[in-house]
């Protein structure tokens, strides 16, 4: 007993010396950069801002750091990890250094918002928690002051000056009180030339055929069941002003030392779930994946996500919310709370329900380690989408798929076009799902810096690194966390030139900012990694026949030895090394199903090769990602082109892959 103790304390005590004092007053008026938005794009801005001599305040409405990152979203939406750098990648190793591994990007909350606290304390960035925006006051294109209203009723207001601004927020409110251009919804295809922005009728996420929209079937003047709008169905690509569904990423557990069953919530109301019971009549589940995407995190956790035509999203009941007030805003996320505690409690309840899925559903309860304050329920309501700037540049989807490329990236993205459901109506007299997209098929790609600031006509000191400037489907591929992560460093080091050179955020070199990305990329003045992607045609000597692969490893594309010959084959990286010392070196490994069992790697540190076997069985590919990190072991390395890796494919068992090399400096 003592033992299970412990093991529940431990988080909450490591939580508790790792949280400030809930601070709803700031220490001063007047500060270099004022961060609105405690998401994980915004505690990374701020401890960039910091590290870079900054006096900084960090706004947190509520009382969490992380946003999504620690409210739930464990199962990390990837992409391609090349797309990933800097303090989003310091992120994801130090989420592995917790596991005992060298990166991981599946985690359990309260992991994940220790590690935002630890950059706030290391970084000694002070944050005013409880604070939401009331008033912007300009002067001119510039944003002077602005007015915050503590949501404990009993502080006062507090009033904030700062140079430069960055709003980290999930809705952007502070560009929206600054008067800034932005759009809600969805653009019509026609406006960009898109394909798949507007209505999207697919069959993603969809409902089944032949299930009755009427409370009593057949029987229109009965009304519609809930979660079924009146509109009728637009033509594709037909633009409105409808949001895709928000849902809350779901913690349970199944440890029973750790758990507290679901019981019946509040506003409990079953005839809600009336359209999953004829799903369920029509497609019987076996197992609760049928209904939910169940994914597995550490320690018996789980990160819960919607799937399939009638699960966690709530379609259709959020579009009021990106220009709502704060209390249409509480009672809509309150909405989202009672739906989808209700959804868990009426599977695993209900007699209709199969009584195999009841059972199944009832292994699991709330955690007691996560969300301690918050009832052990999540603190971030999953906002996909609000608004969106309307900035120097809209990324569009002719960005995401490589057809029009930008110069002046400050960040990458990777991800498949995505959006949830936007509506659910009666088309042809069967409920239907409209707005579900998944569409894929490129890699990685720069974000432009012009899409992360305003029209230098309309504010001059402002950055919006997670509201910024694309559409609705370019939109669906950016939004995800670890490139708000990138864009909140970049968003950073650009206010902390535009304050060093006087300058407006407009008129920042972002070649500056591009390169300091580079060289210090942990804002800490650390030595780089050392990259070699296979791409690299002048560290990367390629002998035999390899075929060139474009989906699946890291970065662009990589290398496959076809192994049935007896010809010999190899890929040589010869490294730029600028600093001597020790390094770990990883070798990116795209899991294959054809692949060899083993790969044969040659490492020469300078005076002599060292063979490493890389057996394929011992690879365990973990998260939403295709490959891993192979450690070569940890060399010391001279200054210049000495040392190099090779990998060999020669009469093997199967393909030989190619792809990136790492050099990470010891510590």
């Amino acid at each position: 007993m003592k033992n299970i103790l412990l093991y529940l304390l431990i988080p909450i005590l490591i939580g508790s010396l790792l949280q400030p004092s809930l601070a709803q007053q700031p220490t001063k008026k007047d500060y270099d950069i004022c961060i609105y938005g405690g998401t994980s794009s915004g505690v990374i801005a701020a401890y960039t801002a910091a590290k870079l001599g900054k006096s900084v305040l960090l706004i947190e409405p509520g009382k969490h750091l992380g946003g999504m990152s620690s409210g739930g979203l464990g199962l990390t939406d990837i992409g391609n990890k090349y797309a990933i750098s800097g303090l989003a990648l310091d992120f994801y190793r130090r989420i592995g250094q917790h596991y005992g591994k060298f990166e991981q990007w599946v985690f359990e909350p309260h992991v994940a918002e220790n590690l935002f606290l630890d950059y706030i304390k290391r970084a000694k960035v002070e944050v005013l928690y409880q604070n939401r925006l009331a008033v912007v006051t300009r002067n001119g294109t510039l944003i002077s002051e602005i007015t915050l209203e503590s949501t404990n009723k009993s502080m006062p207001n507090n009033k904030v000056k700062a140079k430069m601004f960055i709003d980290c927020s999930y809705e952007g409110d502070l560009m929206a009180k600054a008067g800034v251009s932005y759009t809600v919804g969805r653009e019509a295809n026609d406006l960009y030339k898109e394909t798949f922005n507007g209505v999207q009728f697919m069959k993603g996420h969809q409902m089944l055929e032949g299930i009755d929209p009427y409370k009593t079937p057949g029987d229109a003047s009965s009304g519609l069941l809930w979660g079924i709008n009146p509109g009728v169905l637009e033509k594709d690509g037909t633009g409105d002003e409808k949001v895709q569904a928000y849902n809350f990423r779901i913690c349970l557990t199944n440890k029973k030392d750790n758990l507290i069953p679901i019981a019946k919530p509040e506003n409990y109301q079953p005839e809600r779930y009336e359209l999953l019971l004829r799903q369920m009549k029509k497609r019987p589940w076996k197992s609760l994946q049928d209904g939910f995407i169940w994914s597995g995190m550490p320690n018996g956790k789980t990160d819960i996500n919607n799937r399939n035509g009638f699960s966690t999203d709530m379609i259709g009941m959020n579009w009021e919310y990106p220009d709502a007030d704060y209390q249409k805003r509480a009672e809509i996320w309150k909405a989202h709370v009672d739906y989808t505690k209700g959804l868990l409690y009426f599977v695993g309840n209900d007699p209709r329900v199969d009584s195999h899925i009841r059972a199944e559903l009832n292994q699991w309860g709330y955690p007691k380690d996560e969300y301690t304050d918050m009832g052990n329920w999540s603190h971030q309501l999953y906002v996909r989408e609000a608004r969106r700037m309307k900035g120097e540049l809209v990324m569009t989807q002719h960005h995401c798929q490589g057809k029009e490329t930008v110069t002046d990236g400050v960040g990458m993205a990777a991800y498949t076009m995505d959006s949830h459901n936007c509506d659910r109506l009666v088309v042809n007299g069967m409920v239907k799902n409209e707005g579900n997209v998944e569409e894929g098929g490129f890699g990685p790609y720069p974000i432009s810096y012009r899409a992360i600031v305003p029209k230098e006509t309309e504010v001059s000191n402002l950055l919006v690194p997670v509201c910024l400037s694309a559409s609705h489907i370019a939109y669906g591929s950016i939004r995800m966390e670890p490139v708000f992560m990138v864009l909140g460093q970049s968003s950073a080091m650009a206010a902390v030139q535009a304050i060093d050179q006087k300058l407006s955020v407009q008129q920042v070199d972002v070649a500056q900012v591009q390169a300091l990305l580079k060289t210090n990329p942990l804002a800490d003045g650390s030595s780089p990694e050392i990259l070699v992607d296979n791409s690299d045609v002048l560290k990367v000597e390629k002998n035999g026949n390899w075929t060139i692969h474009k989906y699946g490893g890291y970065g662009p594309d990589y290398f496959i030895a076809d192994t049935v010959s007896q010809y010999p084959k190899s890929i040589r990286y010869k490294p730029e090394v600028s600093k001597k010392g020790k390094y770990e070196l990883y070798i990116y490994y795209p899991k294959l199903k054809s692949a060899a069992q083993s790969t044969l790697v040659h490492v020469y540190d300078g005076s002599r090769i060292k063979e490493v076997l890389i057996k394929d069985a011992e690879v365990k590919v973990v998260g939403q990602t295709s490959g891993e990190w192979v450690s070569l072991g940890t060399y010391s390395l001279d200054v210049g082109r000495k040392a190099y890796v090779e990998i060999l494919a020669k009469g093997s068992d199967g393909a030989v892959v190619a792809d990136a090399l790492l050099l990470v400096p010891a510590k």
